[in-house]
């Protein structure tokens, strides 16, 4: 299959809407994710009043990041090698019972983070379900839709979950609120399994690990492919680094412990308000030529806190700031292009464990920063180093149109730029033959297999 250049044909909201199978992926990861928000505020509170230690609530709200580093680089080929809705059942199962756990049995603080963490390492593989699924049923600008509403939910979901976590906590006691986290959860797989259709799992030889293995060291030595992974990942982690400093920051300054929903909840206002605009009412093509420019957006704002500004514009601040994360539309129909289709789920697996280890990396590192100079200035800091990522931003006329680059891996073309693999056409180890894609198990052209 070839990829098609971007087209400047807008697709809507209603026309997204309309694929039943991405009704149900997108209801129940909005879900789970407000679930997961209110686990981790939960927790970190139970935590917390157990041990008395600040750092060891930090390392609760963050345990569920690092460990999926594991999981993608071990079982991250089950994506594609099982079957998708048990497996997502499975995922949101897991999580259900992992809340029960927490809010019903008398566990030593280690055990509690031990058991977030081996839920944790999982994530990648039925995230990577979820995504390969989004992907097979919409096309076109249809599916940078759909991302942008995913992300859109995604930002919602946790300011969400980690607002209403706190009041749950302060109503329900933590206890009570990780049992209502593991309900969220078991409605989440309920409704995958009664809304989407059992598909067969794409087939694939040899071992599932050494297949894991095999895939990400092919796909991260695509330079392609390396090259799109590593401007998704950077700039998010380097932001995230400033915005989990938001609290050291108030801190410093002397705000009121009441404005910290200000500073906090800016950066997510601002990504629900970038989405919703550059994915709704900019062109595809324009989308495109805007990555460069709004990971200006990104990192720029953040720099200006070494400054000091007043509250409200540190608040104003973090929602441009939070608006530049509307980069990442005008990557995503390359991306999809780039990595092969039967390795796909992997493919997003990987997208994800990059993205959410180094969200766990970023705050440690900035916050060191931040430990031996001064919050404002780790804050700049991380700004700074976001604004730099704007060079592997990849010219313009490859994200346009994917199919202007040569088939060979490695080469360079006339210009000197390095060349783009087109999808398929690489990772054969993951590529057994001729299989019906997810997309395809209907009848021809119909775009609905999965509700």
């Amino acid at each position: 299959m070839q990829p098609e250049p971007v087209t400047t044909q807008t697709a809507t909201y209603r026309e997204v809407f309309a694929v039943p199978a991405f009704r149900v992926l997108f209801a129940s990861r909005s879900i789970a994710i407000a679930a997961d928000s209110l686990r981790i505020v939960a927790l970190s509170v139970l935590v917390f009043t157990a041990t008395g230690s600040a750092w060891l609530s930090a390392v609760t709200f963050g345990i569920g990041f690092l460990p999926q580093v594991l999981g993608g680089a071990l079982f991250g080929s089950l994506s594609d090698r099982l079957r998708p809705r048990p497996l997502i059942v499975a995922g949101y199962g897991a999580e259900c019972l992992a809340a029960l756990a927490l809010a019903t049995l008398p566990m030593p603080t280690w055990l509690r983070l031990a058991l977030v963490g081996v839920v944790a390492v999982g994530a990648p593989v039925f995230n990577g379900a979820s995504s390969r699924l989004v992907a097979d049923v919409l096309t076109g600008d249809a599916y940078v839709l759909g991302r942008s509403l995913t992300s859109m939910a995604s930002g919602g979901a946790q300011l969400l979950g980690l607002t209403v976590g706190g009041v749950a906590v302060g109503a329900l006691g933590a206890q009570r609120a990780l049992l209502l986290a593991a309900a969220c959860h078991l409605l989440a797989g309920l409704i995958v399994r009664f809304g989407l259709a059992d598909l067969p799992a794409v087939p694939a030889t040899g071992g599932a690990v050494r297949q894991s293995w095999s895939t990400n060291a092919a796909l991260l030595g695509d330079p392609w492919v390396r090259r799109l992974l590593l401007v998704q990942w950077l700039p998010s982690a380097f932001v995230v680094g400033a915005e989990a400093l938001m609290v050291a920051y108030a801190g410093s300054r002397g705000f009121p412990a009441a404005t910290l929903g200000l500073l906090m909840g800016g950066s997510p206002l601002g990504m629900l308000l970038g989405q919703l605009l550059f994915g709704r009412l900019v062109p595809p093509a324009a989308r495109v030529r805007l990555v460069a420019p709004l990971i200006l957006l990104l990192g720029l704002p953040p720099v200006f806190f070494a400054f000091n500004p007043p509250l409200l514009v540190c608040g104003a601040l973090m929602v441009a700031s939070g608006a530049g994360f509307a980069y990442s539309l005008g990557l995503q129909r390359a991306f999809v292009d780039a990595v092969p289709e039967r390795g796909r789920g992997q493919a997003f697996g990987l997208l994800s464990t990059g993205l959410m280890t180094l969200q766990g990396v970023g705050p440690a590192v900035f916050g060191a920063v931040a430990a031996v100079t001064a919050p404002r200035w780790a804050v700049a800091l991380a700004g700074v180093a976001t604004v730099t990522t704007v060079l592997l931003v990849p010219p313009g006329r490859f994200l346009l149109d994917p199919g202007a680059v040569s088939t060979g891996r490695g080469k360079e073309n006339a210009d000197g730029q390095h060349t783009v693999p087109r999808r398929g056409a690489h990772v054969s180890d993951v590529d057994p033959g001729p299989v019906e894609s997810a997309a395809g198990a209907g009848a021809a052209g119909d775009r609905r297999p999965l509700g």
